[in-house]
């Protein structure tokens, strides 16, 4: 008889998404924003504010590209994933803190990309862990909840810093103030939550330990992306992934840019995205027990097609703030979903001693794939005069997704 109450384990696994979400949700909505306030501030700067952030985004992406193959490979050694994660937790927490110091805009841009990398890296070894704390039955749903827990619990340090931020006058604080008591609060969240992962957690799959071990991971990088090549399953299924992710992203990272684009105010927009938050909670979970009744492959489709009509609605009836709201309902509905089902099931795809080295790539994947999406809008915008066009571009990306999916072959 299937077990419905979670190990130790898996729950404290599932925490850590809790913490970790806090500061993505932040890093999403309020660290931009700050950011473009300290940046007015700067004569010299204030045309070229958008450059600075995008730049030091895809500074942070590159490095999180450069490093995760190599050290993903030294993290699958014996006892060394949760000391990565600590090492993650501890410089990333110290560094959102350290992000409420500056009043200098490059001096906060320094920090942040500091705070963004030991964010995302900390994603790779968290993953790989997931092979560790759960079984390959129970991997979609624990997965899942995984997601669902990190989307509701993300709202609570969120709406803090929030309210403190937006009444920052009315408690006779300045905003770099406020902005330092929301970087401790969700410093303070990331690493409690982290807590039970690292002491509840054990790295039961490993490689030997070796000397030259980096040397040895960077040597094996070609011989890993062979081995993704040579398996099948896993050749469609991470192509497939690239495609459909990639819209995925995009839909996430344009839908507040497109909205204001069409007048919608922003504190609409906001409000919309605290109810994704909210509806991916239940759907995320719902998610996760279809996908081990009915299957993983399956799920995965109905979430490309789910996305494949958002994008239409996007296109073609997205005009007004009722319409945003029920845009972000409805990506609500598949987005936990359809990457907590991605998550687990490269993880049983994946060697469970070789878990980072593996994971090392898909999140590489994952986050090189928006560029398509957003180049994609941009091209079809700029080529038709019209973003409603460059919107429905995106839809390409879930067909392609969706075609290559048929192809990776039914788990027995």
């Amino acid at each position: 008889m299937a077990r419905t109450t979670f190990t130790k384990a898996e729950k404290s696994w599932i925490l850590y998404d809790v913490g970790n979400s806090a500061l993505v949700l932040l890093a999403t909505s309020v660290i931009p924003i700050y950011f473009n306030s300290l940046a007015a501030a700067d004569p010299s700067v204030q045309d070229v504010a958008v450059g600075a952030w995008g730049a030091a985004e895809t500074i942070a992406s590159l490095i999180i590209a450069l490093l995760m193959p190599i050290l993903g490979s030294v993290a699958d050694m014996e006892g060394m994933r949760k000391k990565f994660i600590m090492g993650c937790v501890g410089t990333g927490a110290v560094a959102t803190v350290a992000m409420g110091f500056p009043s200098h805009w490059f001096a906060f841009l320094l920090i942040y990309v500091v705070s963004s990398v030991a964010l995302n890296a900390s994603f790779v070894f968290y993953d790989a862990l997931l092979v560790d704390a759960t079984t390959d039955e129970r991997m979609d749903e624990v997965s899942s909840q995984g997601f669902a827990w990190g989307y509701v619990g993300s709202c609570i340090p969120f709406i803090a810093c929030l309210l403190i931020v937006l009444n920052a006058d009315k408690l006779n604080m300045t905003l770099q103030t406020a902005m330092l008591i929301a970087f401790v609060i969700t410093a303070a969240w990331w690493v409690a939550f982290s807590i039970p992962l690292l002491k509840n957690v054990e790295q039961k799959s490993f490689k030997p330990r070796q000397p030259h071990a980096i040397l040895n991971a960077i040597r094996g990088i070609g011989n890993t992306l062979r081995n993704i090549w040579n398996y099948k399953s896993m050749r469609y299924f991470i192509l497939s992934y690239f495609f459909y992710i990639d819209g995925v992203h995009t839909v996430i990272k344009m839908s507040t840019s497109y909205g204001s684009n069409l007048g919608i105010e922003g504190t609409q927009l906001v409000l919309a995205l605290l109810v994704t938050q909210f509806v991916a909670w239940p759907s995320s979970i719902l998610y996760g027990k279809l996908g081990r009744k009915v299957g993983t492959k399956k799920m995965l489709l109905v979430g490309i097609v789910g996305y494949f009509f958002i994008t239409l609605f996007a296109a073609f009836f997205l005009r007004t703030a009722t319409e945003f709201w029920i845009l972000a309902i409805c990506v609500g509905l598949f987005q936990g979903g359809i990457q907590a089902l991605s998550r687990s099931e490269f993880g049983k795809l994946c060697p469970k001693d070789h878990a980072n080295e593996y994971f090392g790539f898909f999140d590489i994947f994952g986050k090189y794939a928006a560029v398509l999406g957003t180049g994609l809008v941009s091209i079809f915008t700029f080529l038709t005069h019209n973003p409603s066009l460059g919107v429905l571009s995106i839809a390409i990306l879930f067909v392609i997704g969706f075609v290559i999916m048929l192809k990776v072959p039914d788990r027995s």
